[in-house]
């Protein structure tokens, strides 16, 4: 994300006071007593564990930790190995335990590794991180699921994280906060999913969604389509954004992609079709489109991909074909692509 902390609340609180920094005071210097050299030759013995005067030899410390790289690998390449043990460190778990201990599940049947397990993950974590962790790995499953990329899945883990610290949506379902994130994590990423889509995907009622939807909109300011570093305030569900999934699914060549965005910007200039949603503007949008180019696309593959009734394209189509010649460019009729007489009246009630 753009900024040191995502997702930064609309209202503009007191800022609280950092908590002190601790560090070590190098204005400090570790002199051995007997010798009271000013330039003191301190050496760190990491395989007794002691620190050493070189001087005289007095032992200053013990059970010093070595903080230094394992002498064996088993890396592909020569040389050692710089790594430590341990994945690297996830920045969506800061302030969290992040190395786990796993008890194995072979006890011999007597059911001591379950109570083991029970008891490890209760003292390891607390009942909050446990619900954070849980929200964490359905968010990557649904991503998964979904085919998703990893980025929309940690904007989403983090856009979680921030209500969650912030208590927004207390009493909601965890399902629905969750789609509710990942819906807003899709047009942050400009790879807009609709609402219907999130539902079947998450099986959450539509309204629980909108609700938890409203409430993270005005708690973080979240303009449709905005993406962390700038304030478009463009809508980034709009027809032509779904224009590229529904054009793959269906088979259908690139010029009728880019013809259909076309005919639906000069629709919105002229007000045509107005009121409706995105997902039956762009269904209908391809079928007119197919019918003016000579594609043959039923209206049922259509109907669903786009996830809406076949009466809804026809309405939009019948309002598109009403005022054809404004949106059809005389350009691709002069090139032989398009052809007004292709088009069919419809007088489907």
């Amino acid at each position: 994300m753009a900024y040191s902390q995502p997702f930064p609340l609309a209202q503009t609180q007191a800022k609280a006071v950092p908590p002190p920094n601790f560090a070590p005071d190098l204005a400090i210097r570790l002199i051995c007593p007997d010798c009271r050299d000013p330039n003191p030759n301190i050496v760190e013995e990491f395989g007794s564990g002691d620190l050493v005067c070189g001087n005289c030899g007095l032992v200053l410390g013990d059970r010093i930790v070595d903080t230094r790289s394992e002498w064996r690998t088993f890396a592909n390449d020569e040389g050692d190995d710089p790594s430590r043990v341990g994945a690297a460190s996830d920045p969506l778990m800061e302030g969290m335990e992040q190395l786990d201990t796993v008890i194995s599940f072979r006890d011999g049947g007597s059911g001591i590794a379950r109570e083991l397990q029970r008891a490890a993950s209760r003292s390891q974590n607390s009942r909050s991180e446990r619900n954070l962790l849980t929200a964490f790995r359905d968010i990557a499953s649904w991503c998964d699921q979904f085919s998703l990329p990893k980025t929309i899945s940690d904007i989403a883990k983090q856009l979680y994280r921030r209500s969650d610290e912030e208590k927004l949506l207390r009493g909601k379902p965890l399902d629905a906060v969750i789609a509710a994130c990942i819906f807003i994590a899709c047009r942050q990423a400009h790879v807009p999913r609709t609402f219907r889509e999130i539902c079947n995907l998450t099986h959450v009622s539509k309204k629980v969604l909108g609700q938890c939807y409203k409430a993270l909109e005005q708690a973080f300011n979240l303009s449709p389509g905005a993406t962390a570093a700038s304030n478009n305030t463009s809508s980034a569900l709009g027809p032509e954004n779904l224009l590229v999934r529904y054009c793959n699914h269906l088979d259908l060549p690139a010029n009728v992609q880019s013809i259909t965005s076309d005919i639906i910007i000069a629709a919105r200039s002229h007000g045509i079709a107005d009121g409706r949603s995105p997902v039956s503007i762009a269904g209908g949008a391809i079928y007119f489109t197919c019918l003016l180019l000579g594609k043959t696309k039923s209206l049922r593959d259509i109907s669903t991909v786009a996830g809406v009734s076949e009466g809804t394209i026809r309405l939009v189509y019948r309002q598109y074909y009403a005022e054809r010649k404004k949106l059809v460019k005389q350009e691709w009729i002069d090139d032989g692509k398009a052809n007004l007489e292709r088009l069919p009246f419809d007088s489907t009630k």
